[in-house]
Protein backbone atom coordinates (compact mmCIF):
# COMPACT_ATOMS: atom_id res chain seq x y z
CA UNK A 1 0.00 0.00 0.00
CA UNK A 2 1.54 3.52 -1.10
CA UNK A 3 1.33 6.60 1.80
CA UNK A 4 0.66 9.76 -0.35
CA UNK A 5 1.49 12.80 1.38
CA UNK A 6 0.49 16.37 0.54
CA UNK A 7 3.79 16.79 -0.64
CA UNK A 8 3.92 13.61 -2.78
CA UNK A 9 0.53 14.51 -4.52
CA UNK A 10 2.02 17.94 -5.16
CA UNK A 11 4.93 16.56 -7.24
CA UNK A 12 2.99 14.63 -9.37
CA UNK A 13 -0.71 16.14 -9.61
CA UNK A 14 -1.60 19.83 -10.73
CA UNK A 15 -4.53 22.13 -10.51
CA UNK A 16 -5.02 21.30 -14.40
CA UNK A 17 -5.23 17.88 -13.15
CA UNK A 18 -7.71 18.28 -10.99
CA UNK A 19 -10.28 19.58 -13.10
CA UNK A 20 -9.77 17.10 -15.14
CA UNK A 21 -10.24 14.20 -12.71
CA UNK A 22 -13.43 16.20 -11.15
CA UNK A 23 -15.19 16.51 -14.59
CA UNK A 24 -14.21 12.99 -15.40
CA UNK A 25 -16.28 12.21 -11.84
CA UNK A 26 -18.93 14.74 -12.48
CA UNK A 27 -19.07 13.06 -15.95
CA UNK A 28 -19.26 9.23 -14.28
CA UNK A 29 -22.04 10.52 -11.91
CA UNK A 30 -24.42 12.04 -14.17
CA UNK A 31 -24.48 9.42 -16.50
CA UNK A 32 -25.01 6.68 -13.08
CA UNK A 33 -21.56 4.93 -13.47
CA UNK A 34 -20.82 5.69 -9.72
CA UNK A 35 -21.79 4.03 -6.83
CA UNK A 36 -21.66 7.06 -4.45
CA UNK A 37 -24.32 6.68 -0.99
CA UNK A 38 -25.41 9.80 0.45
CA UNK A 39 -22.36 10.46 3.03
CA UNK A 40 -23.21 9.37 6.39
CA UNK A 41 -22.72 12.17 8.82
CA UNK A 42 -21.81 11.79 12.82
CA UNK A 43 -22.49 15.29 14.94
CA UNK A 44 -20.23 15.73 17.40
CA UNK A 45 -20.41 18.69 20.08
CA UNK A 46 -18.33 20.73 18.32
CA UNK A 47 -18.04 19.56 14.62
CA UNK A 48 -18.64 16.77 12.30
CA UNK A 49 -17.68 13.61 11.10
CA UNK A 50 -18.02 12.71 7.24
CA UNK A 51 -17.96 9.22 5.75
CA UNK A 52 -18.17 9.13 2.05
CA UNK A 53 -18.20 5.21 -0.10
CA UNK A 54 -17.42 5.21 -4.02
CA UNK A 55 -17.14 2.98 -6.69
CA UNK A 56 -16.97 2.71 -10.17
CA UNK A 57 -16.91 -0.38 -11.86
CA UNK A 58 -15.39 1.57 -15.13
CA UNK A 59 -12.71 3.09 -13.10
CA UNK A 60 -11.54 -0.58 -11.47
CA UNK A 61 -11.48 1.00 -7.66
CA UNK A 62 -13.23 1.78 -5.06
CA UNK A 63 -12.55 4.90 -2.58
CA UNK A 64 -13.74 5.63 0.95
CA UNK A 65 -13.12 8.96 2.44
CA UNK A 66 -13.10 10.21 6.28
CA UNK A 67 -13.39 13.64 6.84
CA UNK A 68 -13.43 16.10 10.55
CA UNK A 69 -14.98 19.45 10.05
CA UNK A 70 -14.81 20.96 13.09
CA UNK A 71 -15.52 25.54 12.60
CA UNK A 72 -13.87 26.09 16.05
CA UNK A 73 -10.71 24.68 15.29
CA UNK A 74 -9.85 27.94 13.28
CA UNK A 75 -9.11 29.75 16.45
CA UNK A 76 -6.90 27.20 17.48
CA UNK A 77 -4.27 27.27 14.43
CA UNK A 78 -5.78 23.57 13.01
CA UNK A 79 -7.38 22.66 10.00
CA UNK A 80 -11.03 22.84 10.62
CA UNK A 81 -11.09 20.12 7.77
CA UNK A 82 -9.39 16.93 8.02
CA UNK A 83 -9.30 13.58 6.53
CA UNK A 84 -8.34 10.60 4.81
CA UNK A 85 -8.75 8.51 1.51
CA UNK A 86 -8.11 5.02 1.43
CA UNK A 87 -8.06 3.35 -2.22
CA UNK A 88 -8.75 0.06 -2.67
CA UNK A 89 -8.31 -2.30 -5.95
CA UNK A 90 -11.84 -2.75 -7.32
CA UNK A 91 -10.90 -6.28 -8.67
CA UNK A 92 -9.32 -7.48 -5.46
CA UNK A 93 -9.98 -5.48 -2.69
CA UNK A 94 -6.64 -4.63 -1.93
CA UNK A 95 -5.92 -1.57 -0.23
CA UNK A 96 -3.90 0.59 -2.85
CA UNK A 97 -3.44 3.40 -1.02
CA UNK A 98 -3.76 5.83 1.64
CA UNK A 99 -3.68 10.20 0.91
CA UNK A 100 -3.98 12.83 2.44
CA UNK A 101 -7.66 13.42 2.26
CA UNK A 102 -7.64 17.17 3.72
CA UNK A 103 -5.81 18.22 0.70
CA UNK A 104 -7.36 16.13 -1.78
CA UNK A 105 -10.74 17.73 -0.45
CA UNK A 106 -9.77 20.74 -0.63
CA UNK A 107 -7.98 19.84 -4.20
CA UNK A 108 -10.90 18.45 -5.85
CA UNK A 109 -13.47 21.20 -4.15
CA UNK A 110 -11.35 24.00 -5.85
CA UNK A 111 -11.68 22.10 -8.59
CA UNK A 112 -15.35 21.69 -8.97
CA UNK A 113 -15.38 25.35 -9.30
CA UNK A 114 -12.37 25.04 -11.59
CA UNK A 115 -14.85 23.02 -13.88
CA UNK A 116 -17.72 24.95 -13.17
CA UNK A 117 -15.42 28.44 -14.17
CA UNK A 118 -14.07 26.35 -17.28
CA UNK A 119 -17.08 25.14 -18.80
CA UNK A 120 -19.54 28.56 -17.54
CA UNK A 121 -17.45 31.57 -17.53
CA UNK A 122 -16.83 34.73 -20.34
CA UNK A 123 -13.94 33.96 -21.76
CA UNK A 124 -12.98 37.86 -21.43
CA UNK A 125 -13.74 36.88 -17.60
CA UNK A 126 -10.84 39.04 -15.48
CA UNK A 127 -11.96 39.70 -12.41
CA UNK A 128 -12.69 37.58 -9.60
CA UNK A 129 -14.08 37.41 -5.80
CA UNK A 130 -13.35 34.85 -3.12
CA UNK A 131 -15.34 34.73 0.13
CA UNK A 132 -13.55 32.46 2.84
CA UNK A 133 -9.76 32.80 3.94
CA UNK A 134 -9.78 28.88 5.27
CA UNK A 135 -8.59 25.60 4.54
CA UNK A 136 -10.72 25.81 0.74
CA UNK A 137 -9.74 29.35 -0.35
CA UNK A 138 -6.47 28.36 -1.43
CA UNK A 139 -7.29 25.72 -3.91
CA UNK A 140 -10.11 28.13 -4.54
CA UNK A 141 -8.13 30.72 -5.62
CA UNK A 142 -5.92 28.53 -8.09
CA UNK A 143 -8.90 27.43 -9.68
CA UNK A 144 -9.75 30.51 -10.58
CA UNK A 145 -6.90 31.39 -11.56
CA UNK A 146 -6.02 28.53 -13.68
CA UNK A 147 -9.69 28.54 -15.59
CA UNK A 148 -9.22 32.03 -16.58
CA UNK A 149 -6.81 34.86 -17.12
CA UNK A 150 -7.70 37.05 -14.61
CA UNK A 151 -6.30 39.99 -13.64
CA UNK A 152 -7.39 40.52 -9.86
CA UNK A 153 -9.07 38.61 -7.45
CA UNK A 154 -10.33 40.30 -4.69
CA UNK A 155 -10.62 38.25 -0.95
CA UNK A 156 -12.88 38.65 2.16
CA UNK A 157 -13.05 36.89 5.22
CA UNK A 158 -15.16 38.40 8.66
CA UNK A 159 -11.57 38.17 10.65
CA UNK A 160 -9.26 41.10 8.83
CA UNK A 161 -6.08 40.24 9.95
CA UNK A 162 -6.46 36.48 7.93
CA UNK A 163 -7.44 37.89 4.73
CA UNK A 164 -4.74 40.75 4.68
CA UNK A 165 -2.51 37.49 5.40
CA UNK A 166 -3.79 35.39 3.04
CA UNK A 167 -3.72 37.72 0.40
CA UNK A 168 -0.08 38.50 1.15
CA UNK A 169 0.72 34.99 1.10
CA UNK A 170 -1.31 34.12 -2.28
CA UNK A 171 0.35 37.45 -3.95
CA UNK A 172 3.57 35.65 -2.82
CA UNK A 173 2.51 32.02 -4.55
CA UNK A 174 0.45 33.48 -7.53
CA UNK A 175 1.24 37.18 -7.77
CA UNK A 176 2.14 38.71 -11.20
CA UNK A 177 2.56 42.02 -12.52
CA UNK A 178 -0.45 40.77 -14.47
CA UNK A 179 -2.65 39.15 -11.22
CA UNK A 180 -3.20 40.95 -7.95
CA UNK A 181 -4.86 39.40 -5.04
CA UNK A 182 -6.66 41.93 -3.24
CA UNK A 183 -8.31 41.74 0.71
CA UNK A 184 -11.28 44.14 0.76
CA UNK A 185 -13.62 44.98 3.82
CA UNK A 186 -16.94 43.23 2.44
CA UNK A 187 -18.17 40.47 0.75
CA UNK A 188 -20.51 43.32 -0.96
CA UNK A 189 -16.87 44.88 -1.90
CA UNK A 190 -15.07 41.82 -3.52
CA UNK A 191 -18.22 40.37 -5.65
CA UNK A 192 -19.20 43.82 -7.09
CA UNK A 193 -18.07 43.95 -10.64
CA UNK A 194 -16.30 40.15 -10.51
CA UNK A 195 -16.66 37.91 -13.31
CA UNK A 196 -15.76 34.58 -11.54
CA UNK A 197 -16.90 34.26 -7.73
CA UNK A 198 -16.48 31.73 -5.40
CA UNK A 199 -17.80 31.26 -2.16
CA UNK A 200 -16.13 28.40 1.04
CA UNK A 201 -17.39 29.04 4.07
CA UNK A 202 -19.50 27.36 6.46
CA UNK A 203 -21.62 30.22 6.71
CA UNK A 204 -25.51 29.62 8.13
CA UNK A 205 -26.62 33.31 6.41
CA UNK A 206 -25.88 34.61 2.82
CA UNK A 207 -22.49 35.86 2.08
CA UNK A 208 -23.06 36.19 -1.67
CA UNK A 209 -26.21 38.60 -2.40
CA UNK A 210 -27.95 39.00 -5.93
CA UNK A 211 -27.98 42.54 -5.59
CA UNK A 212 -24.47 42.80 -6.05
CA UNK A 213 -23.71 40.14 -9.07
CA UNK A 214 -22.79 41.79 -12.52
CA UNK A 215 -24.84 40.17 -15.85
CA UNK A 216 -22.32 37.52 -17.12
CA UNK A 217 -21.22 36.72 -13.73
CA UNK A 218 -20.56 32.54 -13.07
CA UNK A 219 -20.88 32.05 -8.67
CA UNK A 220 -19.99 28.64 -7.00
CA UNK A 221 -20.90 27.98 -4.15
CA UNK A 222 -18.89 25.08 -2.75
CA UNK A 223 -18.56 25.56 1.43
CA UNK A 224 -21.82 24.99 2.63
CA UNK A 225 -23.03 21.34 2.80
CA UNK A 226 -25.37 21.06 5.62
CA UNK A 227 -28.99 21.95 5.56
CA UNK A 228 -28.48 25.04 7.92
CA UNK A 229 -25.97 26.58 6.19
CA UNK A 230 -25.89 29.06 3.33
CA UNK A 231 -24.17 30.84 0.80
CA UNK A 232 -26.22 32.26 -1.33
CA UNK A 233 -29.20 34.46 -1.45
CA UNK A 234 -32.57 33.99 -2.90
CA UNK A 235 -32.17 37.32 -4.88
CA UNK A 236 -29.12 35.46 -7.27
CA UNK A 237 -31.25 32.15 -7.17
CA UNK A 238 -33.93 34.24 -8.87
CA UNK A 239 -31.71 36.30 -11.19
CA UNK A 240 -29.59 33.31 -12.03
CA UNK A 241 -30.63 32.26 -15.80
CA UNK A 242 -29.04 28.50 -15.21
CA UNK A 243 -28.45 26.69 -11.77
CA UNK A 244 -25.92 23.76 -12.35
CA UNK A 245 -25.14 21.35 -9.72
CA UNK A 246 -23.17 18.45 -8.82
CA UNK A 247 -25.50 15.65 -8.11
CA UNK A 248 -29.23 16.33 -7.52
CA UNK A 249 -29.78 13.86 -5.25
CA UNK A 250 -27.16 15.54 -2.75
CA UNK A 251 -27.98 19.01 -2.76
CA UNK A 252 -31.64 18.25 -2.28
CA UNK A 253 -30.72 16.55 1.06
CA UNK A 254 -27.54 18.56 2.09
CA UNK A 255 -27.71 22.17 0.44
CA UNK A 256 -28.98 24.92 2.86
CA UNK A 257 -29.08 27.25 -0.16
CA UNK A 258 -31.92 25.63 -1.73
CA UNK A 259 -33.62 23.71 1.17
CA UNK A 260 -34.39 26.86 3.33
CA UNK A 261 -36.14 28.77 0.27
CA UNK A 262 -37.54 25.76 -0.58
CA UNK A 263 -39.92 26.03 2.83
CA UNK A 264 -40.93 29.30 1.94
CA UNK A 265 -41.77 28.41 -1.25
CA UNK A 266 -39.08 30.59 -2.96
CA UNK A 267 -37.60 28.26 -4.86
CA UNK A 268 -38.60 24.79 -6.26
CA UNK A 269 -36.51 21.47 -7.49
CA UNK A 270 -37.79 22.45 -10.70
CA UNK A 271 -35.38 25.75 -10.63
CA UNK A 272 -32.25 23.71 -10.59
CA UNK A 273 -31.17 23.79 -14.70
CA UNK A 274 -29.21 20.09 -14.35
CA UNK A 275 -26.01 18.55 -13.13
CA UNK A 276 -22.77 19.77 -14.62
CA UNK A 277 -22.34 16.22 -15.56
CA UNK A 278 -25.12 16.33 -17.49
CA UNK A 279 -23.74 19.20 -19.76
CA UNK A 280 -20.28 17.93 -19.93
CA UNK A 281 -21.97 14.60 -21.51
CA UNK A 282 -23.65 16.40 -23.93
CA UNK A 283 -27.10 16.50 -22.37
CA UNK A 284 -28.18 19.84 -20.80
CA UNK A 285 -27.18 22.95 -22.33
CA UNK A 286 -24.37 25.20 -20.52
CA UNK A 287 -24.02 28.90 -21.04
CA UNK A 288 -26.47 30.44 -23.67
CA UNK A 289 -25.85 34.29 -23.72
CA UNK A 290 -23.15 36.36 -22.69
CA UNK A 291 -24.94 38.43 -20.08
CA UNK A 292 -26.49 35.31 -18.22
CA UNK A 293 -25.65 34.78 -14.85
CA UNK A 294 -25.12 31.11 -14.08
CA UNK A 295 -24.80 29.77 -10.34
CA UNK A 296 -23.18 26.49 -9.93
CA UNK A 297 -23.84 24.68 -6.26
CA UNK A 298 -21.68 21.66 -5.30
CA UNK A 299 -22.02 20.15 -1.82
CA UNK A 300 -19.23 17.02 -2.65
CA UNK A 301 -20.08 14.12 -3.86
CA UNK A 302 -17.68 11.13 -3.54
CA UNK A 303 -16.74 10.31 -6.87
CA UNK A 304 -14.67 13.13 -6.92
CA UNK A 305 -12.45 11.88 -4.21
CA UNK A 306 -12.35 8.31 -6.08
CA UNK A 307 -11.41 9.35 -9.38
CA UNK A 308 -8.96 12.03 -7.68
CA UNK A 309 -7.25 9.73 -5.49
CA UNK A 310 -7.02 7.37 -8.66
CA UNK A 311 -5.41 9.74 -10.82
CA UNK A 312 -3.16 10.31 -7.93
CA UNK A 313 -2.28 7.28 -7.27
CA UNK A 314 -1.76 6.23 -10.90
CA UNK A 315 0.85 9.31 -11.26
CA UNK A 316 2.22 8.71 -7.91
CA UNK A 317 3.17 5.26 -8.89
CA UNK A 318 4.43 5.87 -12.02
CA UNK A 319 6.98 8.23 -10.82
CA UNK A 320 7.64 6.35 -7.64
CA UNK A 321 6.17 8.89 -5.47
CA UNK A 322 5.52 7.86 -2.17
CA UNK A 323 6.19 5.89 0.76
CA UNK A 324 4.95 1.96 0.62
CA UNK A 325 3.69 0.60 4.13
Amino acid sequence: MLLLQREDIERVFSMKDAIEADKEAFSLASARKAVMPLRTTLSATDGTFLFMPSYAEELKYGALKTVNVFPGNAEKDIPVTQGLITLMDGETGSFAAVLDGTYVTALRTGASAGAAFDLFARKDASVGALIGTGGQAQAQLEAMICSRNLKEVRVFSRREEKRIAFAKRMNDLYGSDSLCIIPVPSADEAVTGADVIAAATTSTTPVIKGDCVKAGAVVCGVGSYTPHMVELDVTLLKKAASIYVDSKEAVWAEAGDFLIPEKTGEFSRSDITGEVGDVINGIVKGREHEDDIIVFKSVGIGVQDLVTAARIYEKAKAAQVGTQW
